[in-house]
């Protein structure tokens, strides 16, 4: 199955069902009265969260959801039926937004998360509601209210609370499958990673967190090279961030702390409170360094880097296609996150109211 991360759909709501003007036509009954009935109401637009879901893709090839309009209403007082509601069930970490107001509808940031996003229309009134002392004969109804509609686009943004950061090729996907059972592809030539990949770290027999695993940035990302920024809002949602940097490429000309700034700065531009997120520094690939020279290779990144970024957070030397100093990095997230309180998504009252690629994969360490 194909990982779409964003679609556009267009819903709307049921009308209701007009009201109706009739009167009673009963032997023996010769004045008998208005007896329209009103109609149906329109069937509403819910969505809900569901965890079994991991992509968009279902709403990428069907682009238009109708809700059942409600029936008209009937003689001798009955009223139409109303319209079926339509459910639509989307992946956990979608948020809904209205195309033409930008206002976010609905953030379904939790399992079983159920939400109006489009109410249907109210049924017209029949003639009964019109009779009165001085009109015994009304002959007025109403139609019925048309139902919501919106054009509305939908961002998935996957639920972690580590997010992976890094130039290709620094080895984000072989950290993942270091520390989980996920199995992302690895190669030895850039973007090789094209969709999120989701890890389960498993710190003991009751503790664990998610890592999520990205494609790589590039200078210049937030113009639009390389793959562009378009899946940094899946780390929007993490509580930390490891900047992995290649301590040792193999081009004699890169330069890490030029590429380790211009990750930062691609940050900022993108996002200037995803760049304020706390950012630890993970030095990658140390055995490509001959170990006697490279405490010396550490010290002369960090001075070098510190000096251009101003960076004074945690640092984490490790070598991840053989686990070397990642149960150290394990311990000190599980024990950071424990410290920190998930994030609230804040909605205000009417909200809560109203990429291609291979599937990501959530499993565990074994």
């Amino acid at each position: 199955m194909k990982f779409i991360d964003e679609a556009k759909i267009y819903i709307k709501a049921g009308d209701g069902g007009n009201g109706i003007a009739t009167f009673r036509r009963e032997k023996y009954i010769p004045m008998g009265g208005p007896n329209g009935g009103d109609g149906g109401r329109g069937g509403s637009v819910y969505v809900v969260a569901d965890r079994n879901i991991n992509t968009l893709v279902d709403y990428r090839y069907t682009r238009k959801f109708l809700g059942q309009r409600g029936e008209n209403g009937g003689s001798a007082d009955c009223y139409g039926k109303s319209g079926d509601d339509i459910v639509l069930r989307m992946p956990v970490g979608t948020v809904i937004t209205d195309l033409n107001t930008e206002q976010v509808l609905a953030d379904l940031d939790k399992h079983d998360k159920k939400v109006l996003l489009a109410k249907g229309g109210k049924g017209g009134l029949g003639n009964t509601h019109f009779k009165s002392s001085t009109n015994r004969a009304p002959r007025q109804c109403t139609k019925g209210d048309p139902g919501e509609e919106f054009e509305v686009k939908l961002e998935l943004r996957v639920l972690a609370d580590v997010g992976l950061l890094g130039m290709p090729n620094a080895g984000k996907s072989t950290l993942i499958r270091a520390i989980s059972a996920a199995r992302p592809k690895v190669a030895d030539y850039p973007f090789t990673t094209l969709h999120p990949n989701l890890g389960v770290v498993r710190v003991d027999a009751e503790k664990s967190f998610v890592v999520a695993d990205v494609p790589g940035l590039i200078e210049g990302a937030a113009d639009g090279a390389g793959l562009g920024i378009r899946f940094l809002k899946h780390l929007q949602r993490t509580r930390i961030l490891l900047h992995l940097v290649d301590v040792a490429p193999i081009d004699p000309d890169a330069d890490p702390v030029h590429d380790a700034k211009a990750i930062v700065d691609e940050l900022a531009k993108h996002d200037p409170a995803l760049a304020d997120k706390p950012r630890w520094l993970v030095l990658n690939k140390l055995d490509l360094i001959p170990e006697e020279e490279r405490e010396e290779k550490i010290a002369e990144f960090l001075k070098a880097y510190k000096e251009a970024s101003g960076y004074d957070g945690p640092v984490f030397p490790i070598t991840a296609i053989t686990g070397d100093g990642t149960r150290p990095l394990i311990f000190a997230l599980q024990e950071a996150l424990e410290k920190m309180t998930p994030p609230d998504i804040e909605l205000d009252d009417e909200a809560e109211e109203g990429s291609e690629g291979e599937e990501p994969e959530a499993t565990e360490d074994e």
